[in-house]
């Protein structure tokens, strides 16, 4: 798998469980889509940071590289999903994984639209968090990692920051 792709969800059905030790995380739903599609990809896990997958090993299970994204806090029945995120973004400590997203044309579209603080400036890879400033107002930082218009896979879950419409 390239570095990046262009999905901002390849997989998300129920919750997921990781081994700390072992680094084998469990699905607790469906199946796993393909290994080559997967494999690369990037797992946020909701509350706990986010991990590169290594390699599918089964229906419902797959490794993951490290754990230096993720809090080192217990996981188990979290919700989570799969996108194909920049592989070098659970590492950067200045973004934490809710806030990465996978922009779309209509969502940058949508937040200049209604003039957003949100609005980052160009559709692909973004990072977007908030500050407070040393006068006590609240700043909104927005980054592009990778500009790119091809942005596919709605991750539902941004909707509050990046309305779709």
């Amino acid at each position: 798998m390239s570095l990046w792709g262009k999905s901002d969800s390849l997989f998300s059905t129920g919750t997921i469980s990781v081994n700390l030790t072992t680094k084998v995380a469990t699905i607790s739903t469906g199946t796993l889509p393909a290994a080559a599609t997967i494999e690369g990809g990037v797992v946020t896990i909701t509350g706990k940071g986010s991990a590169t997958i290594k390699e599918r090993t089964g229906n419902t299970t797959f490794t993951i590289h490290n754990t230096t994204g993720l809090d080192g806090t217990a996981i188990s029945g979290v919700a989570y999903f799969i996108s194909d995120q920049p592989v070098y973004l659970p590492l950067d400590s200045n973004y934490e994984s809710n806030e990465i997203f996978g922009v779309d044309e209509a969502e940058m579209q949508a937040a200049r639209d209604d003039d957003s603080q949100y609005r980052p400036q160009h559709a692909g890879w973004v990072g977007i968090t908030s500050y407070t400033d040393q006068h006590g107002n609240q700043r909104v930082k927005t980054e592009c990692f990778v500009a790119g218009s091809s942005i596919t896979g709605d991750n539902n879950a941004d909707d509050t920051i990046l309305p779709d419409s």
